[in-house]
């Protein structure tokens, strides 16, 4: 159960500096997105304004290996939505979020939660965070002409994929975080690498990538044993590894993770061992003092610390709900990010018909390139109402969609562990 409930109201290299990568990414392949028939409203902002009812869902890991992802990124809807519904006295816009689990690929929590979702008449579904869970239904949304918007998916095959022009996502492709992560590996001085990787297409894909950027720099790759979702027991792969004698170890798993380092624990040093967006977590006192020490890993988004105020009025946020402390911010600030830029998309079209909405979220992301620079959703909705075209850059980046969805600039962050298990900015 979610905490909140239901409510009702072309590649480029990424350097590593001071703990970011920053790069402007381009998608690999360009497809024009789909428009469909407007149903509702009159998909122009200028005009008579509508009073909009937007509802949404949310398809994120409240179960599965990718749970803890989930209270951030629901954090990161719930602050949004509550900024958003506290400025409808001014833009006639009030959004509703439907609260649903996606699961993972093993339990398959999505089989009857996206049916769930799509009944209650939802112009979008943020979610999944897992990519191999997300390609499990967007068919079925998509197909149902809703949005489908993902704050953490980032295998490359939705670059190219065929999703009517409803698919959309706040984290950058894989692409760009291999490239990171497999330059971060050699630039510490490893000749040789080797790899546990999840065997679906998140793992595979970016594992596919570290390789490429860890052998273009005159690494060499001497194993990358993969398992599936779902299992329990990781002896073979970490047997193999081991056997090579690798000068670093990344990890391209989920939580999984957790079972997986104590086999690691007195048989290779922490200081080589490279994690990910999938696995990075604040372990504290799950391990004893000093297990991770000197660890690094990769997330895409802007490092903790720089948008330390952001995090700050989130936990600020939560304490007045009542709900519980975040122990992590991953994707907190994409899927704030997602749930501002569908809401100013839906004022713009002066619709909540789905197919008016996407094609208005390149428009408000400033994909269109004609935009007023904005920060907040009071903001860019000021414009959008006073008849403006609205650039959102939001807390997670400038974001600025291509013609296939995806951010056309990115972060990702670099951090180190310390001696308690958990991570900090990378300093390096």
């Amino acid at each position: 159960m979610s905490v909140f409930g239901t409510s009702r109201p072309a590649r480029s290299r990424g350097k590593v500096w001071a703990g970011v990568a920053v790069a402007a990414t381009s998608a690999l392949l360009l497809s024009a997105c789909a428009s469909g028939e407007t149903d509702s409203g009159s998909g122009d902002s200028s005009g008579q304004r509508d009073e909009l009812a937007l509802t949404i869902g949310t398809a994120l890991p409240q179960t599965g290996n990718l749970a803890f992802l989930g209270p951030p990124e629901e954090a990161g809807v719930a602050y949004a939505t509550s900024q958003i519904n506290a400025a409808t006295a001014d833009t006639g816009l009030t959004l509703d979020v439907v609260y649903g689990d996606s699961g993972d690929t093993d339990n398959k929590a999505y089989e009857t939660e996206i049916p769930r979702l799509l009944g209650e008449d939802v112009s979008a579904i943020i979610g999944a965070a897992s990519s191999g869970t997300s390609l499990q239904f967007i068919d079925q949304v998509v197909g149902a002409g809703v949005i489908q918007f993902s704050p953490a998916n980032t295998s490359d095959a939705f670059t190219t994929y065929d999703d009517n022009g409803l698919y959309f996502r706040t984290a950058p492709s894989d692409v760009l975080q291999g490239e990171v992560l497999g330059n971060l590996i050699a630039e510490d001085g490893n000749q040789t690498l080797g790899l546990i990787v999840l065997n679906d297409s998140y793992g595979t894909g970016l594992a596919k990538y570290i390789t490429e950027a860890f052998e273009a720099a005159g690494g060499e790759v001497v194993a990358a044993p993969t398992y599936n979702t779902g299992d329990t027991t990781f002896d073979a792969q970490v047997s193999e590894v081991l056997a090579a004698d690798p000068d670093a170890i990344a990890l391209v798993t989920f939580d999984e993770v957790s079972t997986i380092l104590p086999s690691l624990f007195g048989q290779f040093p922490a200081d080589k061992l490279y994690f990910v967006d999938g696995n990075l977590k604040n372990f504290a006192d799950a391990f004893p003092t000093g297990s991770l020490t000197g660890a690094k890993g990769t997330l895409p988004g802007l490092t903790i610390d720089s948008i330390s105020d952001f995090t700050g009025e989130l936990d600020a946020f939560l304490e007045e709900e009542g709900t519980p402390a975040l122990e992590d911010y991953s994707y907190a600030a994409e899927s704030f990010d997602a749930t501002v830029l569908l809401a100013l998309a839906s004022l713009a079209a002066n619709s909540t018909d789905p197919a008016d909405i996407a094609a208005k979220l390149i428009e408000v992301s400033g994909g269109s390139g004609d935009g007023e620079k904005c920060s907040t959703f009071a903001e860019c909705a000021d414009i959008i109402v006073g008849g403006g075209t609205a650039d959102y850059d939001g807390i997670s980046g400038p974001i600025t969609f291509d013609e296939v969805g995806d951010p056309t600039e990115a972060s990702i962050g670099i951090y180190q562990y310390g001696d308690d298990n958990n991570y900090a900015a990378y300093e390096g």
